[in-house]
């Protein structure tokens, strides 16, 4: 996990979908009123799921684009276990979502037609508690399960699906960045539409509070955390100001939501729901993140473990763990590390942070018998395995690291960080088929659907007609010639 320090100096990003889904944030401390969306279906109701699909891809490409990512194994698990907590109470039509984590230290959080759902690093750093973290993923999954962006798009017959993409894209750009590409992406087009596209009504915004504590109460979460949340918020709003772009139209969280909300969530029986410690080491590892130096990060953390009621908290003992090891103080972290993990044998996120460390000594060696040790026991675990994958390839050995990468590509195809990685082992292996497919994927992701193209071509060169892997890439390159054709027609 690398840091980004000049990058966060500036005023904290905020992401559009936040806006769009009337998330009130610290950097959204207002909602959008009222609009109705444009259709993309035609005139027969709601869009069709192909066409949400559509929608969630090319946004997702942009995203992968354009906005800044975290793509620590560690948290990245840890927001897929707790967003899949919660799915199986969301009455959601598809449940094979997307996952995007934004890497800025604003709150927020975001959801689009097409299962894309995504947060940014700064909810961790400010919801206090796992339930109130859970509560701002379970009000995005209600937006989405009840279809809100879709219902309010049945007002325009005129815009297809990835016209409406590009527009969507280029506001959510705009946030991100906190620059003119994204405004530029959408000049010249129906850009008051997309504005109006991206308002949710007051009763949407209800519909998705009380969906969203539903949800919470069946997923065993405490949907109190939901009105905490928005508490944060306001206090944040009042401290922050407002500083959303100014096309947006909006109004405020108002204390009439909150106190709504805290009504509704009282209603549920009162249980003494116990956050896991995993929410609280990850909220560690991104505090020192976004740490204004690794050096700061430290001197933090060994002031929390000062005090005297800190000196028992694993998540503090662990983030001081991960400040020394960004401030390249290895065997301090090695040994706090190894104290933790007598204390809790077999916890992976000390396993995983304990093989960095190693890593970063080169003592090879030493972390893959730790990390296989973890992996037997934890088959198919994502950050073991990617950990292992960097290893390899520290270590030198391409051949290895593919074979994880592959594996994880399998489990993962949507993050692109993946394939670049596996570009790089296949390099490493000398496997220059290997590096072109691995390359073709990481451009589809892209977007960049004519360099997947020119990379596939170039695998197919190098492989015998009527070959297995030959056919494979075959009817790749088949799948993104049409989707090249579609997008050159639309």
């Amino acid at each position: 996990m690398t840091h980004h320090l000049s990058r966060y100096t500036r005023p904290a990003i905020a992401l559009a979908f936040a806006l769009a889904l009337n998330l009130p944030g610290a950097s959204t401390p207002a909602k959008v009123q009222a609009a109705d969306l444009p259709s993309i279906g035609g005139s027969g109701g709601l869009i069709s799921g192909q066409q949400e699909a559509d929608i969630g891809r090319e946004v997702m490409a942009s995203i992968r684009r354009s906005a800044p990512q975290i793509h620590d194994p560690v948290v990245y698990d840890y927001l897929s276990a707790i967003t899949y907590r919660l799915v199986p109470s969301a009455p959601l039509d598809d449940r094979n979502l997307k996952l995007a984590l934004v890497d800025s230290p604003a709150i927020n959080a975001f959801a689009v037609p097409g299962g894309v759902v995504g947060v940014n690093g700064g909810l961790f750093l400010n919801a206090a508690t796992e339930q109130q973290f859970a509560s701002v993923l379970a009000h995005e999954l209600a937006h989405l399960s009840q279809r809100h962006f879709a219902r309010r798009m049945q007002q325009q017959e005129t815009s297809a699906p990835l016209t409406i993409a590009g527009m969507i894209a280029g506001i959510v750009l705009s946030a991100v960045t906190q620059s003119d590409i994204g405004i530029a992406a959408i000049a010249g087009t129906q850009a008051m539409a997309v504005q109006n596209m991206l308002a949710y009504s007051r009763a949407h915004e209800q519909e998705a509070d009380r969906v969203g504590m539903e949800i919470l109460a069946n997923a065993g979460m405490d949907p109190r955390g939901m009105p905490e949340m928005f508490e944060i918020m306001m206090r944040q709003n009042r401290l922050q100001g407002n500083r959303l772009p100014e096309y947006l139209s909006t109004h405020p969280l108002t204390q009439n939501r909150v106190a709504d909300s805290r009504n509704r969530a009282e209603q549920y029986p009162e249980a003494n729901i116990r956050d896991t410690q995993e929410y609280h080491l990850v909220r560690s590892r991104l505090q020192v993140h976004y740490s204004e130096s690794p050096a700061r990060a430290v001197e933090l953390f060994e002031a929390y473990l000062a005090d005297t009621a800190n000196q028992s908290n694993d998540a503090i003992r662990y983030g001081l763990t991960v400040a020394y090891y960004h401030n390249q103080q290895n065997q301090k972290a090695q040994q706090l590390l190894e104290a933790l993990l007598k204390d809790h044998p077999g916890r992976i996120t000390f396993q995983v942070t304990l093989a960095e460390t190693l890593i970063s000594q080169q003592k090879y060696s030493q972390a893959r018998e730790l990390l296989q040790s973890a992996l037997s026991r934890n088959p198919g675990n994502y950050p073991i395995i990617a950990t292992l994958a960097d290893l390899e390839t520290a270590d030198g050995n391409g051949t290895a690291a593919a074979e994880h990468l592959r594996q994880l590509t399998r489990q993962f195809p949507g993050r692109e960080q993946l394939w670049l990685k596996l570009a790089e082992a296949e390099g490493l292996a000398r496997n220059i088929v290997g590096v072109h497919r691995a390359r073709a994927e990481y451009d589809a992701l892209m977007g960049d659907l004519k360099s997947a193209q020119r990379q596939l071509r170039q695998a197919q060169e190098k492989l015998p007609a009527g070959s297995a892997e030959r056919q494979v890439v075959d009817e790749r390159l088949g799948e993104i010639t049409s989707r090249l054709q579609a997008r050159n027609t639309s």
